[in-house]
């Protein structure tokens, strides 16, 4: 299934990035070419099917993130602890009361 998704988005990706580069924001682009009036589709109309399927090329890619996100193949044996906590568990118990360098345990039981 995140296959599927994954390769959808980018196809639509792909579309997306095609419809924008025919489009010019000056009025030019695919949209100059069809500017004799015996044109199945008129320039108007030529420029409002780009436009809308800029948007819903564009609300595809977005639902099928998320829909991505949420289709990712969880492996719920291999979720265990991180790695950080299973390093403390397993790290060698570090003394409670540091010793001072320079004296020994004799010394303290000499002085008392």
């Amino acid at each position: 299934m995140y296959t599927l998704i994954s390769v959808l988005t980018i196809i639509a990706s792909i579309f997306l990035i095609l419809i924008v580069l025919v489009q010019n924001s000056k009025g030019g682009g695919l949209v100059s070419n069809f500017s004799s009036s015996n044109q199945i589709m008129g320039v108007r109309k030529t420029t409002d099917f780009l436009e809308k399927a800029t948007w819903a090329l564009a609300i595809a890619i977005l639902s099928l993130s998320i829909i991505g996100s949420m289709a990712i193949p969880h492996n719920k044996d291999a979720a265990k602890e991180s790695v950080i906590i299973e390093q403390v568990n397993n790290a060698a118990e570090i003394p409670i009361v540091p010793t001072v360098p320079g004296k020994s345990t004799n010394d303290k039981k000499e002085n008392n």
